[in-house]
């Protein structure tokens, strides 16, 4: 063998050995999961807070149609900025969202195995399902779920839906929602997600997530919480609202929808100027849950063909509403 092409193995050995980097996380889960049967898709246009408020999830866990998909979607929280300054934590981050419809019985299995694919060994980690439901008071749906904890971290979490928009799930699909930036700062054991390696080319030439991102949280951070008009939001609030109601006139739940996120942007974005009052945001997100299901309840009527009665009544709703969701 010439010296060359020992070297040449040398270095191909090494680079195996890396631990795989952001957009391999990524790829892998796409491939893994693609081959369960879920269809693959681009992530939603539009702002979200989470992968489960696309309608990929949110409109397609409703209905007796069976579904399945996987995608990643990037997720605005405006609260959670800090400048870049904070090493976990971020106005925006990415979420690798999965749903299956009906929920397949081993789907915890999959789940592990999904694990794998990335390079997790499940059996040398302490890997623990921690009871964990979930509510999202703006689109009036909750589940009963885990939080996964991998050697004592969260990293996804796992949810039966019972309920979207005030109606029953039935048949129940499952969400399982990946925490991408942290579950491969664990497996990249670093301790900023700046310091995630988010591409290395045959080059040798790293990008790390700082490289990509770090920018945009400084200055989304500024804008979130120091620049963004109040009376432009308050009047987008209103108008993305009153759109809304026009558009299901005519009908179309799936672009009312989209003011339906527009609203949630919106209210987001004025929580993070500090200029809504506890009894306020109350009142706000009363009004995005009640667009929210009228848009559930168009879909269900128009794109289903079923008119399944509501469940709930307002003073649930305002009760819900007082409480903090996991996923707002």
């Amino acid at each position: 063998m010439s010296t060359e092409h020992a070297s040449a193995q040398a270095e191909q050995g090494a680079a195996e050995q890396l631990p795989p980097t952001f957009q391999d996380v990524i790829m892998n889960l796409q491939r893994y999961w693609g081959a369960q049967g879920c269809v693959v898709l681009q992530p939603y246009d539009n702002e979200v807070g989470a992968g489960t408020n696309a309608p990929a999830t949110t409109l397609r866990s409703l209905g007796p149609d069976t579904w399945r998909t996987c995608y990643v979607q990037g997720s605005r929280r405006p609260t959670d900025g800090r400048y870049g300054e904070n090493p976990n934590r971020t106005q925006h981050y990415f979420q690798f969202q999965v749903l299956m419809k009906p929920s397949p019985d081993n789907i915890q299995d999959l789940y592990l195995g999904s694990l794998r694919a990335i390079g997790i060994d499940v059996d040398a980690h302490d890997v623990r399902f921690v009871e964990d439901d979930w509510e999202s008071p703006t689109l009036g749906a909750w589940g009963l779920g885990w939080e996964v904890w991998i050697d004592g971290m969260e990293v996804t979490q796992f949810t039966y839906f019972q309920q979207v928009g005030g109606f029953e799930c039935n048949p129940v699909p499952v969400e399982i929602a990946y925490g991408l930036e942290r579950l491969t700062m664990y497996i990249q054991g670093v301790d900023s997600m700046f310091d995630i390696v988010w591409s290395r080319g045959d080059d040798g030439v790293v990008f790390t997530y700082g490289d990509v991102y770090l920018e945009n949280e400084r200055q989304y951070s500024r804008y979130n919480f120091e620049v963004a008009d109040t009376d432009f939001l308050f009047q987008e609030f209103n108008d993305r609202e009153a759109e809304c109601l026009r558009t299901l006139e005519a009908n179309l739940p799936l672009p009312a929808y989209d003011s339906v996120l527009k609203c949630c942007h919106a209210f987001n974005l004025l929580d993070a100027r500090g200029v809504i009052s506890a009894t306020e945001r109350m009142a706000y997100i009363l009004r995005v849950r009640t667009i929210a299901k009228a848009v559930c309840a168009s879909y269900m009527e128009h794109v289903v063909g079923l008119k399944p009665a509501e469940e709930g009544d307002a003073a649930a709703s305002a009760d819900a509403a007082g409480k903090e969701a996991g996923r707002e």
